[in-house]
């Protein structure tokens, strides 16, 4: 049984470069930042980077790519975009047309690689203040909900916020808000509390994206701002192509989590 947890994060891309790792990487490479991918032509970076800036809590950009180039240089110098992710998606014109492993027969030498902060990320810091992690606990995938909150528009990119929802426990919720509020590059504190109807979420127990977490007594939902938002929007905005992550299927980076706290 492989120890993902405790592996550095060059270890773990060698597994999924082999395709010997292919599932959601909750908890793999502890203390260490996940990342969403998007990945466009160069003729619609511009307007995808403008869109990030405009919205940081669900896409802060942590690196992007030259042009052609697959390699992020800052978040993990030496490693490939094209085929260290678990699962990729591929949307064209809105449409998500696969789920592939790898992308190298849909790579060109025009397109530009951006990695967006992951609520993965805080889960270490959730973790040590001994708040719990119900999607690691059950070993699924963290359910994700597109909502009715509209991001601010781009050039060609507009759509709808997703969010990702964890239960905890109600005495906890201001110390979950206080650990993942240190953390403003992977989404920082939850963007909602409670309620899942006044976001557009009409039942929690059926997710857009990922696995139902079981709520239990005494549990409050919190919502935090999640970079599959891409994906909504690739799907209302239809772009001739969109490459992302599948939901759940990070990029895991060299640097740790507390390289990115606010002290």
């Amino acid at each position: 049984m492989m120890d993902l947890a405790n592996m550095s994060p060059r270890e773990v891309r060698a597994l999924i470069r082999k395709e010997e790792v292919t599932w959601p990487t909750s908890g793999m490479c502890r203390g260490h930042i996940q990342a969403n991918l998007a990945i466009v032509p160069k003729d619609l970076a511009f307007d995808f980077l403008l869109f990030a800036q405009r919205n940081p809590k669900p896409c802060p950009i942590l690196d992007v790519t030259d042009v052609g180039n697959p390699e992020p240089k800052i978040m993990a110098k030496g490693a490939d975009l094209r085929s260290d992710v678990p699962k990729y998606r591929i949307y064209k014109y809105g449409e998500l047309v696969d789920e592939v492993n790898n992308i190298e027969k849909y790579w060109r030498d025009d397109l530009v690689g951006f990695l967006l902060g992951c609520s993965f990320s805080f889960e270490s810091a959730m973790l040590n203040a001994s708040i719990p992690v119900r999607h690691i606990e059950d070993n699924h995938n963290v359910p994700m909900y597109i909502t009715n909150i509209d991001c601010m528009p781009a050039g060609k990119f507009h759509g709808k916020m997703v969010v990702s929802m964890r239960p905890i426990p109600y005495r906890q919720v201001p110390r979950a808000v206080q650990a993942t509020s240190r953390f403003p590059q992977v989404h920082g504190a939850p963007i909602h509390i409670g309620d899942p109807g006044q976001i557009g979420i009409k039942d929690v127990n059926k997710p857009d994206f990922g696995d139902p977490s079981n709520i239990k007594d005494g549990e409050v939902p919190v919502f935090w701002a999640c970079g599959v938002t891409p994906q909504s929007i690739a799907m209302t905005s239809k772009p001739e192509l969109m490459i992302t992550h599948s939901p759940g299927h990070m990029f895991i980076c060299d640097p740790k989590d507390e390289d990115l706290a606010v002290l």
